[in-house]
């Protein structure tokens, strides 16, 4: 009787751990770019693990802003995770049964082994980096699909250029055309920039006013962008932007877009945090590489969405149409309470698509989020409704309690400044979900 009762139970926990397994397989092929294995519940990491439902930790594994190197790679990937939760299911289902002290032990060492399952993993992926990387020519697609996930912070640099089409695949040829473009925004600069008043046409006057008052007001919190040789270095590169984009010119936001490239191509050539990094100090050569990749790659970037800053900015008011159109379908709860106090879409969101949620996070996160925009290539403008959804419903609960007045403050001055990874990469775990969902199916959200 007493082996008929443990055989049961051993059946039902093998049961459980098949169904727990099944799901860990489905979740690790929707993070792989498979297809979507269904309905799957996100929540914090913090929750606890309910056998019937797989719930997805708050990070992919995504590769730190802070990271220099393989031995600061993120701790954990989120297939680590999974497979952490795994072991410990499996030890918790030992102890359940009571079985035999070997396999206690054995149970004991697997809980053991996420730490060193999380290096290697680590360690895999990073190889996986190297590997695309020193091939004669770039697979790009294959590059992307590591990109998504966060990039090392010392290959980000070269794989953003390659991301963007700045530099080309094929690694004969690149450094031909790296010194090429870099001597042709020299050329602009001397064109264009380097010149004096009188040689302008008036609304090249106030457009070069305008961009030196918004400089000094970008990123405001951190301080090296209140340094005067980074501000020159913006004013230079969104001006000869602006001359050689006459379609839209200089539109505020722009300067916003700027920031990141600079940061990171900067960070080839300084050591330590960004609070101690002085750009005089590099030698003029440096500095005129540095803005070159910046204007290249901001012009590439752009080349994607120009309709965003074309008059009217049609492009980004299709963007926060499609935006309300999804909040109802995820939400309808929430959709229903911003028409009812009045909020309109473009009161808010409008901010967000024209500086793609750059002043909404803290700039420490920056970087990690414009790894999966250039990740997501061409489809990076229908993907930042989703990522701007997922952005939005994060505070669910609190807009329902708010009226119009509270909720415009509230949207205004998000309290995400003590935000870390974890919350980012809950933003865009959502995000892959909702876009698997609906946008292979566009009448679901037809009005």
């Amino acid at each position: 009787m007493v082996t008929m009762r443990s055989d049961r139970e051993e059946d039902r926990n093998a049961t459980v751990d098949s169904r727990f397994n099944q799901t860990l397989r489905n979740v690790q092929g929707l993070l792989k770019g498979r297809s979507f294995p269904g309905k799957v519940l996100i929540t914090r990491r913090s929750d606890p693990l309910d056998n019937s439902t797989m719930r997805s930790p708050d990070n992919h594994g995504s590769l730190r802003d802070s990271e220099t190197g393989p031995s600061q790679l993120a701790d954990g990937s989120f297939e680590d995770e999974l497979q952490s939760r795994s072991n410990l299911n499996v030890s918790s289902s030992a102890s359940q049964t009571k079985s035999s002290m070997s396999n206690s032990e054995h149970t004991s060492s697997e809980v053991q082994k996420p730490s060193i399952g999380s290096r290697a993993t680590d360690s895999a992926r990073l190889m996986k980096f190297t590997k695309e990387l020193s091939a004669t020519t770039v697979i790009l697609e294959k590059l992307r699909e590591l990109s998504w996930n966060g990039i090392p912070s010392y290959l980000r640099p070269n794989i953003w250029r390659l991301l963007l089409g700045y530099a080309p695949p094929n690694s004969d040829r690149r450094e031909g055309v790296l010194r090429r473009k870099r001597l042709d925004y020299l050329d602009c600069v001397a064109q264009y920039y380097d010149i004096q008043d009188i040689e302008r046409t008036d609304e090249e006057i106030n457009m070069l006013r305008q961009i030196a008052v918004d400089c000094p007001r970008t990123v405001p919190d951190v301080s090296f962008f209140q340094q005067a040789q980074v501000q020159k270095s913006l004013e230079r590169i969104l001006y000869i932007w602006a001359i050689r984009h006459p379609a839209s010119g200089y539109v505020q936001g722009i300067n916003d877009l700027a920031t990141p490239f600079l940061v990171v191509f900067l960070s080839e050539h300084v050591e330590g945090s960004i609070d101690n990094w002085m750009m005089s100090d590099l030698p003029s050569e440096k500095i005129s590489g540095i803005e070159a990749d910046c204007y290249w790659c901001l012009s590439k970037l752009l080349d994607g969405m120009q309709d965003h800053y074309t008059f009217a900015q049609p492009g980004i008011q299709r963007l926060v149409f499609k935006l309300k159109e999804l909040v109802r379908r995820i939400d309808e709860p929430v959709s229903t309470h911003m028409e009812e106090q009045g909020l309109e879409f473009l009161q808010f969101a409008f901010r967000w698509f024209n500086c793609l949620l750059i002043r909404e996070i803290p700039f420490h996160l920056v970087t990690r989020l414009w790894d999966t925009y250039l990740a997501e290539g061409d489809a990076l403008p229908d993907f930042l409704v989703y990522i701007a959804a997922s952005f939005l419903l994060t505070w669910s609960d609190n807009l329902l309690k708010l009226d119009f007045q509270e909720m415009v403050m509230f949207l205004q001055h998000l309290p995400t400044h003590n935000w870390s990874h974890s919350e980012l990469e809950m933003v865009l775990s959502r995000a892959y979900m909702w876009h698997a969902m609906f946008n292979s199916s566009p009448s679901h959200l037809a009005s």
